[in-house]
């Protein structure tokens, strides 16, 4: 079997800025990833964990964003399994109980809903965690691997040929790789490259994010109030802080980000009920108009998509991130696969499996969370009716209630991802 490990590595300090800047025009590598998100660190780590020779064409970048993300359990199993979670744990906070709040005011209202983790036996759905404190964490595993090339550039772009694809970087340098993993967001270049068509829906909702510090415990629960224009989310940090996601009208959302700090505080407090008791706001407040989006296909011409160039939704139940991961976890499972037999990893074939292997999660993802946002959205008796109705059977009926946790944080088809042994990593 061709060895895609780290051959004619020894010798070579592991992502030292001159690693492999005289091969790079003639080696030919199994992965090459663009894009240096969360979602494409998750890739690139995770094919390299499993034994193929990657290539990761990214700008290392000062990760200002104070935005966190909801990581629930596969993707803290996924984590951990890459040595990346270790590394961060001590900073996030466990979600023990998620509650679901009608707080629209309308004529019929649905129940509050109280998921708790234990009743599924776990000690927590997952954790919360802030995105710059991840990218350290995954950052630093990157640099461990050494059959993981980093290309410190941007892609300016990917060409898809019959035996490779090229990524040419803004500098002039050219990557060729068997299979490129598009990790490169919403105006994905590596899709344009595929000849991958996306469907895009602009939402009528735009979503502010900041952190606060509270006066009460927030006791490891997320609270969740559903308003007419969208959820106000309140996700527990670390100490007695809490990360805000509040989705509103646009005009709205505008207005709130333009509050100062105690105005802004204020109002958080009041769409809190208090529950937290006084709301003091941290610096930083994101804004950003939301959409759902999604790809004709999820591979084509030795390109497969990941993270927000395969899917884009509302932050609504904690999906993005985790889908993210999860196609990295598949990508990952179907490489390794597909060299454990001498198979070509950007042949169509092997595209047709990670095809439908993220296919149905993200279909049913992106539908039922569209199906929510509207169902929220909708002033029409009948469908507020339906969803009060929906809502308080997932409260009063158990077994219902807990096949919706373990759904949620993850499909109950997915196959078991297999442990990375210490050989698959970095294979010589």
């Amino acid at each position: 079997m061709p060895d895609y490990g780290t051959r004619g590595l020894e010798n070579t300090p592991v992502n030292a800025d001159c690693r492999f800047m005289d091969e790079t025009m003639d080696t030919i590598y199994d992965v090459a990833v663009v894009g240096g998100g969360p979602a494409g660190l998750a890739a690139a780590i995770a094919v390299a964990s499993a034994g193929a020779r990657t290539a990761l064409v990214a700008r290392r970048m000062a990760y200002g964003d104070n935005r966190t993300t909801a990581l629930l359990g596969g993707s803290i199993d996924l984590l951990r399994q890459l040595d990346v979670w270790p590394r961060c744990e001590a900073e996030a906070a466990a979600l023990r109980v998620m509650r679901l709040v009608d707080d629209t005011g309308r004529l019929i209202r649905a129940p509050e809903v109280r998921f708790s983790s234990d009743e599924i036996g776990l000690d927590a759905f997952g954790y919360n965690i802030e995105n710059r404190t991840l990218m350290v964490a995954m950052e630093a595993r990157v640099a461990e691997l050494a059959n993981l090339m980093r290309i410190d550039d941007e892609a300016e772009q990917v060409m898809p040929e019959e035996a490779a694809a090229s990524v040419t970087t803004r500098q002039g340098q050219t990557v060729t790789a068997r299979l490129v993993i598009g990790a490169d967001g919403r105006q994905s270049l590596c899709r344009s490259a595929a000849g991958i068509g996306v469907t895009r829906r602009v939402l009528d909702q735009s979503a502010l994010t900041f952190n606060v510090t509270h006066d009460r415990p927030h006791k490891n629960v997320s609270t969740e109030f559903h308003t007419p224009h969208g959820p106000c989310v309140f996700v527990p940090l670390p100490g007695n802080r809490s990360s805000i996601v509040w989705v509103a009208a646009p005009k709205e959302a505008e207005r709130l980000k333009a509050l100062s700090d105690d105005e802004l505080s204020e109002a958080a407090e009041r769409q809190s009920h208090s529950i937290l008791g006084r709301i003091h706001v941290g610096p930083g407040r994101h804004l950003f108009p939301l959409a759902i989006e999604r790809p004709a296909r999820f591979a084509h011409n030795r390109i497969v998509l990941v993270g927000e160039a395969a899917h884009v939704l509302p932050p609504i139940g904690a999906q993005g991130l985790n889908m993210g991961l999860r196609d990295a976890a598949d990508i990952a499972d179907v490489v390794r696969d597909a060299l454990s037999v001498g198979e070509d990893p950007g042949s169509p074939q092997v595209l047709g499996r990670f095809e439908a292997a993220r296919r149905s999660d993200v279909l049913s993802r992106t539908f039922a969370i569209d199906m929510a946002n509207r169902s929220l959205l909708n002033d029409f008796l009948p469908v507020q009716t339906a969803r009060a109705v929906g809502l308080h059977l997932l409260g009063a009926i158990g077994p219902l209630r807990r096949l919706a946790m373990r759904e949620g944080l993850a499909p109950s088809w997915r196959r078991s991802r297999p442990e990375v042994s210490e050989t698959e990593v970095g294979r010589s």
